[in-house]
């Protein structure tokens, strides 16, 4: 037997070597200078090796209380090795027991395989919408009624849509935590066939001229609206670009602003695209700007702390809360259903507008080659190198369309300088209901 000032004395060598105390027992001594307490057992006819602990944390006395319990299993028959692996295992689920903790650490794994701007979108929902309700309690105590109830609160906003996205993300979740051993079911599958179905009317928009106009107008003056809100508003219905390619747009992305050709170019990345074409340079989209569109940006430039700064993300339109992000995904769509255009006319409207309005122009006046490059303005993904090549040849006439566009609809409208703060008066909200300016935008719409 092994005594503690052997064990002590010990030196390392050349090669690791075992001091071998008694029934398996012995005490490994790495060529490191390491002290390693291992037992070497057989469970179902096959030799194993137990890890009890480093030499001296783990006195002699311990180790052998170590090795005489780990008998007492093997008599039992319980593999001590495994059921050791057994207790990392409870002791990592207990660590990761809220909902919030392992959806965090499903997201960390999901993320990898996902684009960043995509992965960003997926917590922003879980954050803004299950984490407050779900994020604290135990896994396994999240019931399908808890579940249903907090995809009800999604759904009384009239986002159908999200509630459907959220569900599954909370589904793949749990999926996630079954397969870890860290919950036995998944709840959210269970009430999918309760989900409101999403409205096929997703995204209602204006298709007359006037009704545009009107639109703008209004949304422009709602009392106590930031300005990076109304200018990312204003560039939306210019450009009929994705809302999140506005939210997210940066100074670097505009060129030549001051002169007679600006453009915004847009990186792969941030267009909706497959992961190999948001990697591929050449699916950048450029869109030429017309004269209002690149006022507007200047403006926004001008205003936007985030543009001031030598390092980082210069957002153009950056969040009200702080400029070091970028504008809430939904911040366009509240202000739109604040002015009163719910069911009406949504952000994502604007690029059914002008698709709706300029090709009925191109019709009116026979220029069926017009419609085509409508298609490439709105950015449309289409297979080959062609389309990449004709976005570029057309870019002269596709800056023309931009600036008819712009005409059609900026009249009337004021400089985009004068939506910010040291010219637009900061007034407070007026005290009309949601209700009511929903009313009064139908009846006018209606007369």
């Amino acid at each position: 037997m092994l005594t503690d000032a052997a064990c002590r004395k010990a030196v390392p060598g050349e090669k690791d070597r075992k001091m071998f105390d008694e029934r398996g027992l012995y005490l490994l001594v790495r060529k490191t200078g390491s002290k390693l307490w291992r037992l070497k057992y057989r469970f179902a006819g096959k030799e194993k090796l137990l890890a009890i602990g480093p030499y001296p944390e783990v006195t002699i006395t311990q180790a052998r209380n170590a090795r005489d319990k780990a008998q007492q299993q093997l008599r039992d028959g319980i593999d001590p090795s495994a059921e050791k692996q057994d207790r990392k295992a409870q002791a990592a689920a207990d660590a990761l027991d809220s909902f919030e903790k392992i959806a965090r650490a499903w997201h960390a794994v999901k993320a990898k395989a996902l684009s960043e701007r995509y992965a960003a979108h997926i917590l922003s929902r879980l954050e803004n919408n299950v984490f407050s309700s779900l994020g604290p309690k135990p896994i396994r105590s999240i019931t399908a009624p808890m579940v249903l109830a907090m995809i009800r609160k999604i759904e009384q906003r009239g986002a159908h849509d999200m509630a459907h996205r959220v569900r599954n993300h909370v589904s793949d979740v749990f999926v996630w935590a079954i397969a870890s051993g860290l919950a036995d079911t998944d709840p959210a599958a269970i009430i999918k066939k309760a989900l409101a179905p999403t409205d096929p009317k997703l995204r209602p928009a204006m298709v007359k001229v006037a009704d545009a106009r009107q639109l703008l107008a209004a949304i422009e003056d709602l009392p106590g609206t930031h300005w990076s809100t109304l200018l990312a508003s204003r560039l939306l219905a210019l450009t009929a670009a994705r809302p999140g390619v506005v939210r997210l747009a940066e100074r670097q992305e505009f060129e030549g602003l001051d002169g007679n050709n600006p453009l915004w170019r847009i990186p792969a990345a941030k267009m909706k695209l497959t992961r190999s074409q948001k990697r591929d340079i050449t699916w950048e989209f450029v869109i030429p700007l017309s004269r209002d569109a690149a006022a507007t940006a200047r403006a926004a430039i001008s205003e936007s702390p985030a543009c001031r700064e030598t390092e980082g993300p210069s957002w153009l339109f950056p969040g009200v809360g702080g400029w070091k992000r970028p504008m809430s995904d939904s911040t366009l769509s509240k202000i739109y259903r604040d002015a009163g255009f719910t069911g009406l006319h949504v952000p994502h409207g604007w690029r059914s507008t002008f698709s709706t309005i300029m090709n009925e122009r191109a019709a009116m006046e026979d220029q069926e080659r017009d419609r085509a490059i409508i298609d490439l303005m709105l950015a449309h993904a289409q297979q080959g190198v062609e389309p990449i090549y004709n976005r570029a040849m057309y870019l002269p006439r596709r800056r023309h369309l931009a600036q008819v566009w712009a005409d059609l609809l900026m009249q009337g409208a004021v400089e985009p300088h004068l939506l910010l703060p040291e010219h637009r008066p900061w007034r407070a909200p007026s005290g009309e209901t949601g209700h009511e300016r929903r009313s009064r935008r139908k009846r006018t719409l209606a007369a």
